[in-house]
């Protein structure tokens, strides 16, 4: 077995400001105020807790 790491990938976020229903890969996720919005390389987006997002994400 190796070990490998995820290439870091530029990424753009946005912090909900009310309630959404985003549509992801997985089907429609809902997004609380506070959390984080990420837009993927493909232009496909998913919500994220906000301490989830300090704990996986940079800001640049």
């Amino acid at each position: 077995m190796i070990k490998v790491r995820k290439k870091p990938l530029v990424l753009e976020a946005r912090i909900a400001e009310q309630v959404e229903y985003i549509e992801t890969l997985e089907g429609t996720m809902k997004a609380d105020i506070g959390d984080y919005i990420i837009t993927g390389v493909e232009g496909e987006s998913w919500p994220v807790k906000p301490d989830i997002f300090k704990q996986t994400y940079e800001i640049i």
